[in-house]
């Protein structure tokens, strides 16, 4: 449960750089929609080691409250990446 949980943490970070080299915020949103359903991953995770009791009520309640402020702002930068259509081309 471990490396589960240590995957799809590390993979909210590693979909958000792999789509800040994109040219286009549609292209960008694509990976962040990727960090935002690998931060769901992690939640379920955590409530599995909550449920068999592998980590406490009082650090699941802090990871949890961390996680729902990420998926906040992934949800935000998500919006704003498909509201913004401007390529990175047309920038420079």
């Amino acid at each position: 449960m471990t490396s589960q949980i240590r995957r799809s943490a590390n993979s909210i970070t590693d979909n958000l750089a792999e789509g800040s080299g994109r040219a286009t915020h549609l292209d960008k949103a694509k990976f962040t929609n990727i960090s935002y359903t690998s931060a769901l991953e992690t939640i379920n995770h955590l409530v599995g080691a909550y449920d068999l009791k592998y980590i406490s009520e009082d650090k699941y309640t802090k990871l949890r409250i961390s996680l729902d402020e990420i998926i906040n702002k992934l949800n935000s930068l998500y919006k704003y990446q498909l509201k913004d259509e401007q390529n990175l081309k047309d920038k420079i």
